[in-house]
């Protein structure tokens, strides 16, 4: 009898469990819910996620309720140096729920006298996983419990597998989505090419036959105008169908840089040092950026040679643009007035990067972007 409510209870956990973890598409607020869920029907006090990439490097995905001497400095013992878990973890011994001794993180904090640690020393670690592909790791604790029952380590085991699959099912969702928002701007560059851009390709002909035609020089000069004007926007059509759908990307964002040089009327020399092979949003990123930068060469510095020079190297890949141009006035310390330079810098934030400019009067600029890998 006793056995049969301990597996209902399982069941309801689980059950439990399941309905936070399909109720939600947003990773963080889904790790977090889950977490609260499961230790709440548990009885257990204290819990973590680590979400670990395939480089071994960490973050704190969520918590909940950790104790006083590991919240010090908004987090910082969580969010930095190695312990046991991890490394157990990354060197491939971690595969199945497992006690750990004790926890290191818990041990320097008493060492270190940081707060308070409501007398947990000891937790239970649980890798994420969906089939073969690992996540991460749950961790949960409570105060003076040194071990854990088999028992409660296959329920930790069935959570951290339903955790692993939902973190799977909302990269593929992402994925998706991303997607059909590439699809959708292939749709709309194409509609602009034989649409608009036929249009304006076919006023900028009539202005000039037109021209042809007439002898009044007042209506020659307005026609020279016309066909100035559409032509104009015939290159900014241009310009812009490259924004939605960058043709060449898929044979490499060098090719990608000088084939859109070409579109502005700039002569783009790139120079690649390792091996670009960069994750999607990494390299649209890069992408979105050099446009900008080329579009800026294109308006303001008064030349027609530009280079770009890309390095990745392990942690990280650096764009560099450089024209010999006009140049300007730039004072670090003072916000970006241009919405461009300003998107470039969201840009490389977004992807936890980092963005600088130099520029000098009559001696061009420089455009620098990092991204960690």
């Amino acid at each position: 009898m006793l056995k049969d409510e301990q597996r209902m209870a399982e069941l309801r956990t689980l059950k439990a469990i399941s309905e936070t973890l399909n109720s939600s598409n947003d990773l963080y607020s889904m790790l977090y819910d889950v977490l609260k869920e499961l230790l709440h029907v548990t009885g257990l006090e204290s819990g973590w996620i680590f979400l670990i990439d395939e480089s071994g490097q960490y973050q704190l995905a969520a918590d909940y309720q950790l104790p006083e001497a590991l919240c010090i400095n908004e987090k910082k013992p969580m969010c930095q140096g190695s312990c046991w878990c991890l490394d157990r973890y990354n060197d491939g011994r971690l595969n199945r729920a497992a006690n750990i001794i004790e926890c290191k993180r818990l041990e320097d904090a008493i060492a270190g006298k940081w707060g308070d640690t409501r007398d947990i020393t000891y937790h239970a670690t649980v890798p994420l996983r969906a089939g073969e592909e690992k996540f991460g790791l749950l961790n949960v604790a409570s105060p003076n419990k040194t071990h854990f029952i088999d028992g409660e380590l296959a329920l930790l085991e069935a959570v951290a597998y339903q955790i692993g699959t939902a973190i799977k099912r909302i990269e593929l969702t992402r994925k998706e989505k991303d997607h059909a928002l590439l699809m959708e701007r292939n749709r709309l560059a194409r509609d602009l090419h034989d649409s608009v851009n036929q249009l304006l390709f076919s006023l900028a002909l009539t202005a000039r036959g037109t021209k042809e035609m007439v002898e009044d020089a007042n209506v020659k000069e307005m026609l020279d105008y016309i066909q100035e004007l559409s032509q104009e926007a015939l290159n900014e059509m241009r310009s812009l169908i490259w924004q939605l759908r960058p043709q060449g990307l898929e044979n490499g964002i060098s090719c990608a840089f000088m084939n859109y040089g070409k579109v502005l009327g700039l002569a783009v020399q790139v120079a690649v040092e390792g091996v670009i092979n960069l994750p999607c949003k990494i390299e649209e990123a890069i992408w979105r950026i050099g446009q900008e930068a080329l579009n800026n060469c294109s308006k303001h510095a008064g030349i027609v040679r530009v280079n770009i020079f890309l390095k990745v190297k392990k942690g990280s890949v650096t764009l560099q643009v450089k024209d010999g141009g006009n140049g300007f006035y730039y004072n670090p310390a003072n916000p970006l007035l241009s919405l461009g330079l300003a998107t470039m810098k969201e840009r490389a934030e977004m992807l936890n990067g980092t963005f600088s400019l130099t520029s000098e009067i009559g001696k061009g600029t420089l455009i620098e972007v990092v991204i960690p890998l």
